[in-house]
């Protein structure tokens, strides 16, 4: 019987990024080159990274972060321009693909930065790619247009009730369309 000629892959602790003094561990998240240029890179949390016995390539297995604008229901005025969206997408990329390190933040931790910077970005919600849906499947609403906050909106609370509304004045036009969200007022 003959043996397998496949070679072990062993798993590293720690990548250092090419022409960076940065250095990536399980659990980063990181930028990775789109393949078109015009694009932004992509965003992904480092779930391992493994060398190639033979070849010698370093290879990192990493869970995705969507756009709104890459999910089935598209951007809505209520996601913020740094939101991202952890997805169920996993997949095995080349380490040279790194482009840098970031951070995506909670929600709530996002809207306590004091300065948000170019490699800052926050998630509030999972997202299924196959299917479309989102974890968790309700989202609070902070203003009298009952959408939710979008944390690149200003939000100006009245004295006297306590209701938010936005600088804008809120609007009212109905932006929820199909989303699978369940509505519910916060007060």
């Amino acid at each position: 019987m003959a043996k397998s000629k496949a070679a072990a892959k062993k798993v590293l602790q720690s990548y250092s990024i090419k022409g960076t003094n940065k250095v990536v561990k399980a659990g980063d998240c990181v930028l990775m080159r789109a393949q078109d240029p015009e694009k932004p890179p992509y965003v992904a949390r480092i779930e391992s990274i493994e060398i190639d016995g033979k070849k010698k390539n370093v290879i990192v297995n990493v869970r995705w972060y969507y756009r709104p604008e890459e999910s089935i229901g598209g951007r809505r005025q209520f996601h913020g321009v740094k939101e991202l969206f952890l997805s169920d997408h996993y997949d095995i990329q080349s380490a040279d693909t790194i482009e840098g390190k970031c951070t995506v933040h909670s929600f709530k931790n996002y809207t306590k930065l004091e300065s948000v910077g170019s490699e800052d970005y926050f998630c509030r919600f999972e997202y299924k790619a196959a299917t479309g849906g989102f974890t968790p499947d309700r989202v609070a609403v902070y203003c009298k247009c009952e959408m939710p906050y979008n944390p690149d909106d200003l939000m100006v609370q009245c004295e006297t009730c306590k209701d938010c509304q936005r600088q804008n004045g809120g609007g009212g036009e109905n932006l929820w369309g199909n989303l699978p969200f369940l509505k519910s007022n916060i007060r």
